[in-house]
């Protein structure tokens, strides 16, 4: 972060994405062990998970299979449809453990990287020791902007949920052909994926405000959505091309791996690369969307107090008392 406030602003994707590539290279000891830590452990349960859950699905649809070969009620019906039972519950108990997992790294993962780029541009020592002693104080405040988030999410799509339904269930609709309505409901899907995109912006945004700010939860969404205002191009962009790596990961982990005929050998070597991508992609993920938030404050003339942010961050391991939410709130030019 060797730039001027005043200069930040005028970054855009490539120079948001060289700026990550200057800070990974000039710190590569401690993003390497961060990477190591957390983002790395992060990546392989979010790969084997794909991999476990198939592994189940795929028994389940081949006792399903099987069911239909007895008839309703005799011992080998009933012992299947046991089977089946204990699969089902095997299965959902399964991603309820993974999304908590996914969910706590995800989130360490954010705490760590954010801290550690926040201490760079404060020129404040740091080491892994450190962050890891940080991580679990700023893990609870981004459990609540989380929540919030989780939320949001939830409302968006149970009303747009509502808002198809009765426009599938209504007469105009009804007359559409096949053809007609699909379209229309693609249509309808690009407004729906904006909005979800919207949201996912300011949530990771509000995720670097709970580490750099006194804000936190439905607070620092609100200071994300103010934040993005002028700059919502570049940031949609940053985390479309990001989230289409991680896609594109996701498939040539399914293609060479999950469903892939290859040898065992190959498919290790394979899940290996992904493993490595996935984290690099989360990485620079996490350190765009730190870069994405001075980008903002630089947009809307907010100067960053570096004396003032390395109190708050010493705040968290005990050096300072924390500052106060008026102390801590960014002057303008």
């Amino acid at each position: 972060m060797d730039k001027e406030q005043d200069e930040i602003q005028f970054l855009g994707f490539f120079g948001i994405l060289k700026e990550s590539c200057t800070i990974v290279s000039s710190w590569r000891k401690i993003f390497t062990q961060i990477t190591i830590f957390l983002i790395l452990p992060l990546s392989f349960i979010y790969l084997a998970h794909i991999q476990i859950s198939k592994i189940i699905f795929t028994q389940i649809d081949h006792n399903e299979f099987m069911l239909l070969n007895f008839s309703k009620g005799s011992k080998s019906y009933n012992k299947i449809d046991n089977t089946l039972t204990t699969e089902w519950m095997t299965f959902w108990l399964f991603k309820i453990g993974y999304l908590l997992f996914f969910v706590i790294l995800s989130l360490l993962s954010t705490s760590a990287v954010v801290y550690t780029i926040a201490c760079i541009y404060t020129a404040k020592e740091t080491t892994l020791n450190k962050v890891l002693s940080v991580v679990p104080k700023v893990w609870k405040r981004l459990m609540i902007t989380f929540t919030w988030n989780f939320v949001f999410v939830f409302v968006y799509n149970f009303l747009c949920i509502l808002i198809l339904f009765s426009i599938m269930f209504s007469k105009g609709f009804e007359h559409m052909g096949y053809v007609s309505g699909t379209a229309f409901l693609l249509v309808l899907s690009i407004p729906y994926f904006m909005g979800l995109l919207y949201i996912t912006v300011i949530w990771h945004l509000a995720s670097v405000v709970s580490v750099l700010e006194e804000s936190y939860g439905l607070n620092a969404m609100r200071k994300s959505q103010g934040l993005i205002k002028g700059k919502m191009g570049i940031s949609a962009a940053v985390f479309v091309v990001l989230g289409l790596s991680f896609f594109g990961i996701q498939h040539m982990f399914k293609i060479h791996v999950v469903f892939g005929h290859e040898g065992i050998g190959k498919r290790i070597v394979y899940g290996i690369i992904c493993l490595v991508l996935l984290s690099i992609s989360m990485l620079f993920q996490l350190i765009m969307e730190t870069i994405v938030y001075f980008v903002c404050k630089s947009y809307h003339h907010e100067n960053i107090d570096k004396s003032s942010l390395a109190d708050h961050l010493g705040g968290y391991l005990g050096e300072y008392t924390p500052l106060q939410h008026k102390d801590i709130q960014f002057e303008e030019f």
